[in-house]
């Protein structure tokens, strides 16, 4: 990309030192023409025995300069315009291309490591119980590890249909009266039963609204796994949930590390995940921020990130009550 970028910057500024040079060249001309006129002028009329005819003919001769000039001008400035004004969006689309690509290639290695580690995990769990003669209690425990693991390749497919269809514009949501309560209350009931972070749950009852049940829920459970993900073992996640004048407010908060406010403006573009360094010791595709906001604006709300304290942060989503 940088080789790319030099080259195409010296074509740019060979490209503008040549319109210069042709203004230059154009100038000059236009002074030999009247230079030359002026000669002319001399041999036709005599400026002594014919001096107001003569200013007269040297006037008009000023004029056409002054209108080759101006046309010079114009049409170089137009075209110098345009030049720029195409050179910008060609390197605009060159760099986004290439971010994009280098977007996907990440994308790629990412969901080949999300979906390797829950099938290796259910993979050892069925070898555990096919080998070994187990307690009841200690199937039952396999068995509910490999149904967890089981629901996250779930999500995983969930979103990255939703992600191809969203793209399509070949995806309609379902519009019904949904409690947003009980659909809050069921992804953190999934996540309570991991045990490496301690839940905090303020969810007022019977607040519904109108939307997809099935594209709520994942949305909910995008901000969690997100809690969970960038927040160390034995912090807590606050659920909230409450009635604000005609409209809901949901949170969702950590006590990770927390984003900066150069990442914030960020966070819900596609494929796009906090810093490198985060990047290579969480898991993830960046998908899910980019689908929960999808999600929250088709049915009329607003998604925002704000700091928490003392650490961490929080995902505040505002949608209108049915």
């Amino acid at each position: 990309m940088r080789l790319i970028s030099f080259l195409y910057f010296l074509l740019l500024v060979y490209i503008i030192a040549a319109i210069v040079f042709w203004g230059l060249s154009l100038n000059r001309q236009s002074a030999l023409i009247v230079s030359n006129e002026v000669d002319v002028l001399h041999t036709h009329i005599d400026s002594v025995a014919r001096p107001q005819e003569y200013q007269k003919a040297l006037k008009g001769i000023r004029e056409r300069e002054n209108t080759r000039k101006r046309q010079y001008l114009g049409e170089g400035a137009t075209f110098l315009a345009i030049i720029l004004i195409g050179a910008g969006v060609v390197y605009s689309s060159i760099r986004s291309n290439h971010l994009l690509s280098r977007q996907q290639s990440n994308f790629i290695l990412s969901v080949t490591h999300e979906l390797k580690s829950p099938i290796a995990a259910v993979k050892l769990n069925l070898q555990t119980m096919a080998r070994r003669k187990l307690d009841e209690d200690t199937q039952q425990q396999l068995i509910g590890r490999s149904i967890q693991e089981a629901n996250r390749l779930d999500d995983l497919c969930n979103n990255l249909l939703l992600a191809s269809q969203i793209e399509s514009r070949h995806f309609t949501p379902a519009e019904e009266r949904i409690n947003l309560s009980g659909i809050a209350a069921e992804c953190i009931q999934a996540y309570e039963h991991r045990g490496r972070n301690s839940y905090k749950i303020k969810l007022e009852e019977d607040c519904f609204i109108q939307g997809d049940r099935l594209l709520w829920k994942l949305a909910i459970n995008n901000l969690l796994e997100n809690a969970v993900k960038y927040s160390p073992a034995g912090s807590t996640v606050t659920l909230e949930l409450a009635r604000q004048d005609d409209d809901l407010i949901l949170s969702v908060a950590d006590e990770g590390c927390g984003i900066s406010d150069e990442e914030k403006r960020k966070i819900f573009r596609k494929f796009y995940r906090v810093g490198n360094e985060n990047s290579r010791k969480t898991k993830g595709t960046g998908l899910g921020l980019y689908l929960t906001s999808k999600i929250i604006q088709q049915d009329k709300g607003a998604i925002l990130v704000r700091d928490n304290h003392p650490a961490g942060s929080v995902f505040e989503i505002t949608v209108p009550r049915a």
